[in-house]
């Protein structure tokens, strides 16, 4: 008989290529979470405190979904370990510790930010860092801007409601006289304060127009087009709400202030979102019909 050599007992079978597992984002997030605790509860506070970022609740949870989303694209990519998100991580740990000593919430709240991008470049590499660009991109939403900012936007929007507003009153031929921010009417006289200067629907509506362009929109300069266009709209519907508080209080004073002002504003935001997605819906069919011309 002549023996069948059926194989040398050597071969070894192909190991499974290796994902980013749920356990290592699991203990990472642990460890951001415990280190930045402190900072995450003063953001929080502050989104339930500051009527100008009540969107903040929203931002970590939206950007999770959207992350969610994008698993399938990383299924079978092998982690790429990249050491710039060590270097970068060290930074935001670095500016955590200048902004304690500071007392600076703005660095300390986006060094928490920079410490997921420079985890996710850290343990997936650059292919991981493209995937979920967006979705980290919008937690700088949850951010509020630094108080200098906040206040070289606010006065100038504040004058330019009270022009508008100036403008659309007279328009209806009823007498007014402005001096700043403040409107004088026969029946009432309108302050034009902070919280009317319109950075509070400008801010929100920013961050819908992302979460808009991003879900109804695959055209890149288009989400660019509908992002930048949140700033007339904004404008133009705090105007006319400040507009309109000077109408109806020639009528019933009352109205100007307590909850039906407050009501006013949240009909005043959803429909400056329905003009944005009119705006989009219009976009489009003039991009469609321009196409079919051209065809």
């Amino acid at each position: 008989m002549t023996p069948t050599l059926t194989g040398t007992g050597t071969e070894t079978a192909a190991a499974p290529a290796r994902t980013f597992s749920w356990t290592t984002i699991a203990w990472v997030s642990i460890l951001l979470g415990v280190c930045y605790a402190p900072v995450l509860f003063a953001l929080a506070r502050q989104w339930n405190d500051d009527a100008d970022m009540g969107h903040g609740f929203f931002v970590p949870v939206i950007a999770a979904y959207i992350a969610w989303q994008k698993r399938d694209q990383i299924a079978g990519k092998l982690p790429k370990a990249n050491w710039w998100g060590l270097v970068l991580m060290i930074w935001a740990a670095f500016q955590l510790y200048i902004a304690t000593l500071g007392a600076e919430l703005f660095l300390a709240r986006t060094s928490f930010v920079f410490s997921v991008i420079g985890a996710v470049l850290l343990l997936g590499g650059t292919e991981y860092l493209r995937i979920f660009s967006f979705p980290m991109f919008l937690l700088f939403f949850m951010v509020p801007i630094p108080a200098v900012i906040y206040n070289q936007l606010t006065l100038p929007l504040q004058f330019l409601a009270s022009q508008v507003a100036e403008k659309t009153i007279d328009l209806l031929q009823i007498p007014v006289i402005r001096e700043g921010n403040v409107l004088i009417l026969p029946q009432q006289t309108l302050n034009v304060v902070e919280a009317c200067s319109g950075i509070r629907s400008l801010l929100t509506l920013t961050f819908v127009s992302l979460i808009w362009g991003y879900f109804f929109e695959k055209r890149s300069w288009v989400r660019v087009v509908l992002f930048f266009s949140t700033i007339p709209i904004a404008i133009a519907a705090n105007a006319g709400r400040v507009a309109f508080t000077g109408v109806i209080s020639q009528f019933k004073p009352e109205l100007a202030e307590g909850w039906f002002h407050e009501a006013q504003g949240w009909v005043i935001f959803m429909i400056a979102m329905a003009i944005l997605a009119v705006f989009h819906q219009t976009l489009t069919r003039a991009i469609d019909l321009y196409h079919r011309k051209s065809a």
